[in-house]
């Protein structure tokens, strides 16, 4: 059994001015570019360019960006996907919650034209970005095809972050990342580990020069890289992945070997961790494996965002 994924992380700079009409337009020769490919990923803010504006003005040009998802940008960006045929993770922007507070989110359009998952950065870079933290994990389902689960940049650093993801049963994890510091070299070691340690794929996007410093990079559930850049200039990073390589992983071992998600088993104690005023408990501990639509060869979504919930998330899609 095979379930193949064809896709392309754009390593991009912001577009000048938020213009969604020339992202719309470089999208759709990229599309011609690369006919067979089914999901299109872009980096964190990449439609809500901030350029090289002082630190002063940063507040109110994010004031004047921040829009609610159902928005006008948001609507373009569905009607894109629609348009295209394609599944679309067009990076972040800068959502105006219902409450009132900014908070930077990952959105994903399915070929249908809706937006089918919305996720707030739960770990915004503090104390340099100061919208409002976001308190749930987020997976969609692509029908027939497997789970993502959505993070931003910073999230990556937070392994409990991408565990919850795996655990919620993504196959693979999509880091949308805007990093011009020198600890990206540390971002593409923390890329290898997250998908070594989950056995997912995993796939870090960064913003080109200069708002970036690049080196993207698509990691496999071995924790081999597919696909990457070692350069900050634009350019689309391409791959066929087989989300049952995620299977293939864990039933027989990382390297044949390591197999950490069949640690634990119903006859072991419960493991208190006082980090969490919690526990690890083993009858909780294996990810979903039911995923609804799977073996359906269309791409009808499952659980529609805009329902203010998402059924592919067992509740936990839910942006409200």
């Amino acid at each position: 059994m095979s379930r193949p994924l064809p896709l392309a992380l754009v390593q991009a700079a912001g577009v000048p001015g938020s213009d969604v009409s020339a992202f719309s337009a470089s999208l759709e020769l990229l599309t011609r570019m690369h006919s067979r490919t089914k999901l299109f990923v872009y980096p964190e803010l990449h439609l809500n360019h901030l350029g090289d504006a002082p630190a002063e003005d940063v507040p109110a040009m994010i004031e004047a960006m921040a829009e609610p998802l159902d928005g006008p940008t948001g609507r373009v960006l569905a009607q894109l996907a629609g348009d295209l045929n394609i599944w679309l993770v067009p990076g972040s922007f800068y959502e105006r919650g219902a409450d009132g507070k900014i908070y930077n989110t990952s959105v994903a359009y399915s070929p249908q034209g809706k937006r089918v998952a919305s996720y707030r950065k739960i770990f915004p870079w503090r104390p340099y970005e100061r919208v409002a933290a976001g308190s749930e994990f987020v997976v969609f389902d692509m029908a027939g095809i497997g789970r993502v689960g959505l993070s931003i940049c910073y999230d990556a650093w937070f392994p409990e972050s991408s565990r919850h993801l795996a655990w919620m049963g993504a196959d693979l994890i999509l880091n949308v990342v805007q990093t011009p510091t020198s600890d990206r070299a540390q971002e593409v070691i923390i890329a290898k580990a997250n998908a070594i340690v989950n056995q997912v794929f995993v796939a870090s996007v960064n913003a080109a020069g200069p708002e970036g410093l690049g080196r993207s990079l698509l990691v496999d559930p071995q924790g081999r890289v597919r696909v990457e850049s070692e350069t900050a200039e634009s350019r689309v990073l391409t791959d066929v992945i087989d989300l049952d390589d995620v299977s293939n992983a864990r039933e027989y071992g990382t390297a044949g070997v390591t197999r950490p998600w069949q640690q634990f088993d119903e006859f072991q104690d419960s493991l208190d961790l006082p980090l969490y005023s919690g526990r690890l408990d083993p009858t909780r501990w294996s990810p979903i494996t039911e995923k609804p639509g799977l073996e359906e060869s269309g791409l009808e979504e499952s659980g529609v965002e805009e329902s203010e919930g998402d059924a592919a998330t067992a509740g936990k899609g839910s942006d409200s």
